[in-house]
C-alpha cells in the first residue's frame, strides 16, 4: 500500500504564489537519472492525437451535437459605461424560434468578480459587457432576437487610459474608486538611495506595452446539459476543474452535480482559465427549456470580453559601478485593470532575475472602462522583459562593456525574494551556447550598415516558474491483455500532454506506445491536475505518472513473486515480462500474471509529491534575435531567432519544439504587430477582428533554432521536468528589440514597434543630432 501524507507546498502559478493543501505520494520511487538510457521519454516520438486533428475528426467543444440542442447569444453593451434603467424584453420573447430571454430582471443575483458585479449588473463598465442572452431553436433567430429587446441607458462618462483613470476627478468605475485594491503593489529591499548614491552610472528610461487580446484560433464556447439536478458541460477550457466550481459556485450546487469535460482545445493562452460567463448563462438557459444549450462566442466577443494582456508604462532607473555591479534599481509601472479585479503588475523579473541588493517597486493597477485583463502566457514577465533588457543593454552600451558579460557580472546565484537556493539554473550555459550557435561575435555596433537597409542583432534573458507541484493524480488501469489506460484531470491544450503520458506509461512497462490510451479532461471520471496554465502541465501531471506506472511494476513484481514463489529481490521485469534472475526460464507475462491473480484489470492511482523544501524552481533562458529594418518604410523583419533554454528533462524534443515555435512566433507578434486599439472619444475598440487586429502569418515567421542546455532537475521530481509554455515567448520582444537598437542606433522603448514608431525615432534622432552639431 502506498503510504501518504498531507503535504503543505508552495508553488507559483500565472505570477501569483498559492499556497496549497494536498495529499501527496511517499513512495520510494525510482527517480530516472539524467544518463538514464530511456528508449521512449525523450525521443522525438508525434503526436498520439495526431491524426485526429489532421483528419478533422478530433471533436472540439464547438464539434459537440445534441438532440434537441438550442443556441444561445447575448446581448452586450454598445456603450464603455453606462447604467440600465430599463429593459423591455417582450419583442424577442416572441419572436420566431425564441424559448427564453434571460437578464437582470428574471435572474437572480449571481455576484462575479470577486463580489464587485453581478452575472448580469445594471452598472455596465466597457463595450462588450453581458446585458442579456437569447435560447432560440437556431443561432441565426438568436441573433436576430438580440435586436428586439430594448434597453434604457443612463449613460456615464467613461475613461479608458489607465493614467488618466488614476486621476483624482477622472470618472470612478466604481465607488472606492479606480485603483486596483486601493493601493500600490510595493516592495522594497535594501537602500535604493544609498545604492544609486555609490553608482558611477545611473540610466533612467521609460518603457510602454500595448494591450494585447488572446485571439486563441478555437473561440470559447460551451455545450450544456441538464439531467434532473445534474449539469453537464463540455466547454473549451484550459482548467476543468476550475471551470466545474466557478460553475457550481455561481449556480449554487454541489461541484460533484457539475461535470465538465473537454477534450481537444484550440488555443487558450491563459484567457480559459475560469469559467465564463457564458457557461453560466447558457446553464440557466439549458434550466429554463428544459433543452441543451450551445452558446459559441464570436470573434469581436472574445476581442471585447474574454480578457487580454494588460498594457504598462514602467519607468525603470538602474545604478551600477564602472565594472558593472548593479547597486540599485528601482521600477515604478501603471497598467490597466480593464473593468474587473485583476491586478496588472509586471515587477517580478526586476526584483529576481539580477543580482541586485537594493530594489523598490511600486505598481498600480487601474480600472479602465474596457474588458478585464486576464493571465495570457506568462503574464508580467513579457512586458518586464521588455523594459528591464531595453535598459540592461543601454547601461551595457554606457559601460563598454558587451551585453552579455554585464549581464553575466550581475547573474544571481539564489532568488533574491525567499533567500532560496534555485533547484538547478544553467543561465550561464544559456548563454554560451546560444551566443555560439547564433553567432554573437560577429554583432558590430549600432548603426554600422550605412544603406537604408540595417541589420542588427540582439539578445534577451528569461526567467519563469515552470516547476510545478501537487495536488496532481493519475490513475494506471492494466488490463489482461497487457493494455493501459491512463486517466488524468489535466486537459491537453495542444500542447501534447496526451503523448508526453502515453511515453511515460510505456516507458516505465515497457510496452509499446500502441497498447497506452490515456483519458482526460473529464471530471467525473478523471483524478484531479491543476489547471493548464503557468506552465504548470508537464510538471505536475509527469510526475504523478510515473509514480502510477512504477507503483503497477511494484503490484507485478509482487503478484509474480508470489506465483513464482520468489523474493522479489530475485526478479527482474523487462518488456512486459519477470524472471527470475538465477534462471531466466522461469518467467510469466503480464497476461499469464493477471489470469493467475484472478484480476481483470489492476488500478493504481499516483500522485505528485511535494516540491523539495528549502529550493525554489525556475526556467532559464536567453534568446538572440536578428533583425532588418528598412529605413526608407520603418518596417523591421526578423531574419532569424536562436532560442537557448533551461527547461529541465524535455520528455518530447517534437511537441517542446512545436511549443518554442509557437512561443516565439507569439512573441514576434508582440514585438511588432499586436496591439488592441482604442477610441478614446467613443470607448470602442476599432480592430477587435482579425482583419485589423494583426497577427504573423507563416510569411512572418523566421528561422527558428532550439538549444536546450539542461538535464533533467533531479531536486524538482522523478521526471525531473520544467515547464515549456511560457519560457519561450517571454524574451522574444526584448530580444527583438534589442536588435533594432543595434540596427539603428535608436532606442525605441515603445511596443509594437511599427513603422511609423521607426520612422518618428529616426527622425526625432536626426534632429536631435543636428541639434547638437
Amino acid at each position: 500500500m502506498t503510504a501518504r501524507k498531507l503535504a503543505k507546498d508552495r508553488f507559483f502559478a500565472e505570477a501569483e504564489m498559492m499556497e496549497t493543501f494536498s495529499e501527496v505520494s511517499q513512495i520510494n520511487e525510482t527517480q530516472w537519472k539524467a544518463d538514464d538510457p530511456l528508449k521512449i521519454v525523450g525521443k522525438p516520438v508525434s503526436r498520439v492525437d495526431g491524426y485526429d486533428k489532421v483528419s478533422g475528426t478530433a471533436t472540439y467543444t464547438v464539434d459537440i451535437h445534441l438532440p434537441h440542442i438550442t443556441y444561445a447569444a447575448t446581448l452586450r453593451s454598445p456603450h464603455p459605461h453606462a447604467l440600465i434603467t430599463g429593459i423591455d424584453t417582450s419583442a424577442a420573447e416572441k419572436a420566431a424560434g425564441v424559448l427564453a430571454v434571460i437578464s437582470h430582471k428574471n435572474t437572480p443575483e449571481i455576484p462575479w468578480y470577486e463580489g464587485s458585479t453581478f452575472l448580469f449588473d445594471k452598472h455596465l463598465r466597457y463595450v462588450g459587457d453581458e446585458i442579456a442572452c437569447v435560447a432560440a431553436e437556431s443561432q441565426a433567430q438568436a441573433e436576430q432576437a438580440l435586436r428586439l429587446i430594448k434597453v434604457d441607458y443612463q449613460l456615464l462618462p467613461h475613461v479608458i487610459n489607465p493614467h488618466k483613470a488614476l486621476k483624482k476627478d477622472a470618472p470612478k468605475l466604481y465607488e472606492t474608486g479606480n485603483l486596483y485594491e486601493g493601493k500600490a503593489n510595493e516592495y522594497k529591499r535594501g537602500d535604493v538611495e544609498k545604492g544609486f548614491k555609490e553608482a558611477d552610472v545611473v540610466l533612467e528610461e521609460t518603457f510602454t506595452t500595448q494591450v494585447a487580446v488572446h485571439n486563441p484560433a478555437e473561440v470559447h464556447a460551451s455545450v450544456v446539459e441538464w439531467d434532473g439536478d445534474r449539469l453537464t458541460v463540455w466547454d473549451s477550457t484550459q482548467a476543468i476543474f476550475n471551470s466545474r466550481d466557478s460553475v457550481a459556485e455561481a449556480l449554487k450546487m454541489p461541484a460533484v452535480k457539475v461535470r465538465v469535460i473537454k477534450k481537444y482545445m484550440g488555443g487558450g493562452f491563459g484567457s480559459k482559465l475560469e469559467g465564463g460567463k457564458y457557461t453560466v448563462m447558457a446553464a440557466l438557459l439549458a434550466k429554463k427549456i428544459g433543452r441543451p444549450v450551445k452558446i459559441v462566442l464570436s470573434r469581436k466577443e472574445v476581442n471585447l470580453a474574454m480578457g487580454n494582456r494588460p498594457d504598462s508604462t514602467q519607468t525603470l532607473k538602474i545604478g551600477a559601478k564602472k565594472d558593472g555591479t548593479l547597486t540599485a534599481v528601482s521600477h515604478h509601472q501603471v497598467g490597466s485593470s480593464g473593468a474587473h479585479n485583476q491586478g496588472a503588475g509586471c515587477s517580478w523579473p526586476v526584483r529576481t532575475l539580477y543580482q541586485c541588493d537594493n530594489i523598490k517597486v511600486e505598481e498600480y493597477s487601474a480600472f479602465i472602462n474596457a474588458g478585464r485583463n486576464r493571465a495570457f502566457r506568462a503574464p508580467g514577465h513579457v512586458q518586464a522583459m521588455f523594459a528591464l533588457e531595453g535598459i540592461m543593454d543601454d547601461m551595457a552600451e554606457k559601460l563598454g562593456m558587451d551585453p552579455i558579460q554585464f549581464r553575466l557580472k550581475n547573474d544571481a546565484a539564489m532568488d533574491q525574494n525567499f533567500n532560496l537556493k534555485y533547484t538547478s539554473k544553467k543561465l550561464r550555459d544559456a548563454y554560451e551556447q546560444g551566443a555560439a550557435a547564433f553567432g554573437w561575435n560577429k554583432r558590430r555596433a549600432p548603426g554600422a550598415d550605412s544603406g537604408p537597409i540595417k541589420r542588427g542583432m540582439g539578445m534577451a534573458s528569461q526567467i519563469w516558474w515552470g516547476g510545478g507541484g501537487p495536488p496532481a493524480y493519475a490513475t494506471l488501469k492494466l488490463n489482461r491483455d497487457s493494455s493501459v489506460q491512463v486517466i488524468c484531470g489535466t486537459q491537453d491544450i495542444g500542447t501534447g500532454t496526451y503523448t508526453f503520458i502515453t511515453q511515460i506509461a510505456a516507458e516505465i512497462l515497457e510496452i509499446p506506445m500502441e497498447k497506452v490510451s490515456v483519458i482526460l479532461g473529464d471530471t467525473a471520471v478523471c483524478p484531479y491536475a491543476p489547471l493548464s496554465g503557468g506552465s504548470l502541465t508537464a510538471p505536475s501531471v509527469s510526475p504523478a505518472v510515473h509514480d502510477a506506472a512504477m507503483q503497477m511494476k511494484q503490484k507485478l513484481l509482487s503478484g509474480a513473486a508470489a506465483i513464482l514463489e520468489l523474493p522479489e529481490d530475485q526478479l527482474v521485469y523487462s518488456q512486459g515480462v519477470i524472471s527470475a534472475k538465477s534462471d531466466p526460464t522461469k518467467k510469466i507475462d503480464i497476461n499469464q500474471l493477471i489470469g493467475k491473480m484472478r484480476e481483470r484489470v489492476l488500478v493504481v492511482t499516483g500522485a505528485r509529491n511535494a516540491n523539495k523544501p528549502g529550493y525554489i524552481v525556475n526556467t532559464f533562458g536567453a534568446q538572440f534575435a536578428e533583425v532588418e529594418v528598412n529605413t526608407m518604410t520603418g518596417r523591421v523583419k526578423v531574419l532569424r531567432v536562436t532560442a537557448a533554454h533551461d527547461i529541465g528533462r524535455v520528455l518530447n524534443p517534437k511537441t517542446m519544439k512545436n511549443q518554442m515555435y509557437g512561443g516565439i512566433t507569439q512573441g514576434i507578434s508582440f514585438a511588432l504587430m499586436e496591439q488592441r486599439v482604442m477610441d478614446e472619444n467613443t470607448g470602442k475598440m476599432v480592430n477587435p477582428n482579425l482583419h485589423e487586429y494583426k497577427i504573423p502569418t507563416i510569411r512572418d515567421i523566421p528561422a527558428i533554432d532550439v538549444i536546450i542546455v539542461s538535464e533533467a532537475d533531479p531536486l524538482i521530481s522523478n521526471t525531473g521536468v520544467k515547464g515549456t509554455g511560457e519560457p519561450a515567448l517571454i524574451p522574444t520582444a526584448a530580444a527583438i528589440a534589442n536588435a533594432v537598437y543595434n540596427a539603428l542606433g535608436v532606442r525605441i522603448k515603445s511596443l509594437p514597434i511599427t513603422p511609423d514608431k521607426v520612422l518618428a525615432a529616426l527622425s526625432q534622432n536626426k534632429k536631435n543630432s543636428g541639434a547638437a552639431s
